[in-house]
């Protein structure tokens, strides 16, 4: 597979390989589909019919599937998605006409499969949506959020504090264009999962990932990639409203906040459109949102020692917990790496640090390295009252602000004494 696959190529290509599961009766939007790609993970499934539309989930169900789709070898994940970020690219191609092929009409917008996932879930919500907007200062942004229907035409979004979209809406005095890509292709929707610096734009960094391809938006001033299923034109009305609740990727219950309001002004899709959906708290969701942040703890570690690979752990949600490997060369490198983990995810509250010997995706290889090589007096950091993630249930929350929380790092690198000590012969 390649970095230009979209979702109709990718459909295809799970078909002939025999790895699509397909539900081909008539299936609710409420509960009765979230439950239904639930019980197929980590399987690929189409539903046929969801109010009349195909909806497709459970593509990238771990960090091979990933870079399988990304054309990465999974050997060298890391890095060689690092090179490719990192290098250049001609950017996306502006295409000058306007996007979709068929018009969703107002009386059918009602219709449109967003999911109620959950018993407890405030709506049903769109939760696969690529968000794009314009920042007046620092250029097109574009980022996951999450839409809560409250009437066909109109929802209230989950805009975290102090990102790109928050940003963009605080430079518009809380009204904006934006425009939402469901079913984009694979780089596309990876691309929009990462946290550059704010002057970034993603729509260039999935340019260099694949092709983009854009077109304009017939409402508002925005393009969008040409590859999309479907894109929803609207705006942010000014306004405010309850959001909520929302089960995360912790698996818990997500509280009630006043978010943003959004009214939707055209729907256009490509014909018997692909509606990529993802499950609240489920692999996609896991894929999406934790390995972005292994990149950015592998690139910060490897300023101050040489780190060769980086896990944010499926036991820590995906996303509070990391595990880091390094070729360690002086004592420092432990502490150090700890450090640059904490500073290159803001929401991480345990991290661990481990020798190259130490395989990182067995949580068994783990604990063996905290049992013979880490002391809790002498090789443990705790960092009191920081900045944490907000989907801590244990971390102190204040409405209005940042949540905050302890954050724990433990060295277990061998620090002293003959190597032969610490080598397990057993294997």
């Amino acid at each position: 597979m390649n970095a230009a696959l979209d979702m109709r190529a990718l459909l295809a290509e799970l078909e002939r390989a025999g790895r699509l599961e397909t539900v081909r009766r008539k299936t609710d939007r409420f509960l009765k589909a979230g439950a239904l790609i639930r019980q197929a993970e980590p399987r690929p499934v189409l539903l046929k019919d969801v109010a009349g539309w195909r909806v497709l989930a459970n593509i990238m169900p771990d960090r091979d599937a990933l870079a399988r789709l990304l054309g990465v070898a999974p050997e060298r994940f890391l890095p060689e998605l690092g090179r490719r970020l990192a290098g250049k690219a001609a950017g996306p191609k502006p295409g000058g006409k306007v996007y979709g092929e068929v018009e969703v009409p107002r009386k059918d917008w009602g219709r449109l499969p967003f999911l109620t996932y959950y018993k407890g879930d405030g709506g049903p919500y769109l939760t696969a949506g690529v968000w794009i907007v314009k920042d007046p200062e620092l250029g097109v942004n574009m980022s996951y959020h999450r839409l809560m229907m409250v009437a066909p035409g109109r929802g209230t979004v989950r805009v975290v504090e102090n990102r790109g979209m928050d940003t963009a809406l605080q430079h518009r005095g809380g009204k904006a264009e934006v425009a939402v890509c469901i079913g984009a292709p694979m780089h596309v929707l990876f691309a929009a999962a990462l946290s550059p610096a704010p002057d970034v734009s993603e729509l260039d960094l999935a340019a260099k990932l694949g092709p983009v391809a854009l077109q304009r938006c017939k409402t508002i001033d925005l393009d969008v990639p040409a590859d999309c299923e479907m894109v929803i034109e609207g705006r942010f009305t000014g306004q405010r409203g309850r959001e909520g609740p929302f089960v995360d990727i912790t698996g818990t219950m997500d509280f009630v906040r006043r978010q943003p309001v959004f009214e939707i002004l055209r729907v256009a899709c490509k014909k018997d459109p692909i509606h990529y959906t993802i499950v609240p708290g489920r692999r996609d969701h896991k894929t999406l949102m934790g390995i972005p942040k292994e990149l950015d703890i592998y690139r910060e570690a490897n300023k101050v020692c040489r780190c060769l690979d980086a896990r944010i752990t499926p036991g820590g949600c995906s996303w509070l917990h990391a595990v880091l490997k390094i070729a360690k060369k002086k004592p420092g490198d432990g502490p150090a790496a700890l450090a640059a983990a904490f500073r290159a995810h803001k929401s991480l509250k345990h991290c661990v640090v481990v020798d190259q010997d130490i395989d990182i995706s067995n949580p068994a290889d783990i604990e063996w390295a905290l049992a013979t090589r880490f002391q809790a007096d002498t090789d443990m950091l705790v960092l009191k009252d920081q900045p944490a993630s907000s989907l801590d249930p244990s971390a102190r929350h204040v409405p209005g602000g940042k949540s905050r929380s302890a954050k724990l790092g433990l060295d277990a690198t061998v620090k002293s004494g003959p190597p032969a000590l610490y080598r397990k012969v057993t294997d």
